[in-house]
């Protein structure tokens, strides 16, 4: 049983840390201490950070190493290992800091696999592929635009709201964190024994499609270890603010309460 109550949020691309304040309020209700610390160079507010693009050197220059190295440095300040809970490019976070000894039990929510899941989706290279700049200055920060938003994070919600939370949620970002999902930056030891893990996707999810989200859940061996895999029905990428986000924080909650 995970006894701690320190839990960790981790953001992922292309979106700010706000969207876990909602879980950060849910989960203290029910007895948890929460942090979600920001990505560097993001702690604004998203309106700030768009006027910045496409000129924000400091985040155009950030790495994927930088970020891994960011979030296990606050994670290793706990006094005693915490819970991590990551979603999308946080879930692959999420799996690394797992793998590395530090957290005493992680979730990763529609994650970013790790290095070695090949992601051969028609719909993971639609979505995603234009973040990686090819052929663009990687002295130059990519912001999703709002038909590409739509398709890969609100599909499926209805325009006005697309729209709002495309304002609410989407910024900058940086093309060499997103290139640095194909080097050993993204890496894990599947072999290695680990604290408590669960993966979980949803069916609409065309950015991290839940047969990707499998493919990740089957390389760890079943081996001694926990490694738990959900997928829920209805959702796209942006399950952390859809409607059912409560029903997602109630399964990890009880999953929390018996592993």
């Amino acid at each position: 049983m995970v006894l701690t109550k320190e839990v960790i949020f981790i953001t992922g691309a292309f979106v700010t840390h706000q969207g876990w304040n909602p879980w950060r309020a849910y989960f203290e209700e029910h007895g948890y201490n929460t942090i979600a610390p920001p990505w560097p160079f993001k702690d604004l507010s998203p309106e700030v950070l768009r006027d910045r693009q496409p000129y924000d050197t400091d985040l155009a220059d950030l790495t994927l190493s930088e970020l891994v190295e960011h979030y296990m440095s606050i994670v290793r300040a706990f006094p005693e290992k915490p819970i991590v809970i990551g979603h999308s490019l946080g879930g692959l976070i999420t799996q690394i800091i797992v793998n590395r000894g530090l957290a005493t039990a992680g979730v990763a929510i529609h994650s970013v696999p790790p290095l070695g899941v090949v992601p051969y989706e028609f719909s993971f290279l639609r979505a995603g592929w234009k973040a990686l700049g090819l052929f663009t200055s990687l002295r130059k920060t990519y912001l999703m635009s709002f038909k590409d938003w739509q398709y890969a994070f609100v599909n499926g919600m209805p325009l006005a709201e697309q729209q709002k939370t495309y304002l609410e949620n989407t910024i900058p970002e940086s093309k060499r964190v997103a290139r640095g999902g194909l080097t050993n930056a993204a890496k894990v030891d599947w072999n290695k024994p680990h604290a408590p893990l669960l993966l979980t996707s949803g069916d609409q999810d065309t950015i991290i499609p839940a047969h990707l989200n499998l493919r990740n859940f089957k390389r760890y061996p079943q081996d001694g270890s926990i490694t738990e895999y959900k997928e829920f029905p209805g959702r796209n990428h942006f399950v952390l603010g859809q409607p059912t986000w409560r029903e997602d924080a109630d399964f990890i909650l009880n999953w929390l309460s018996r592993v």
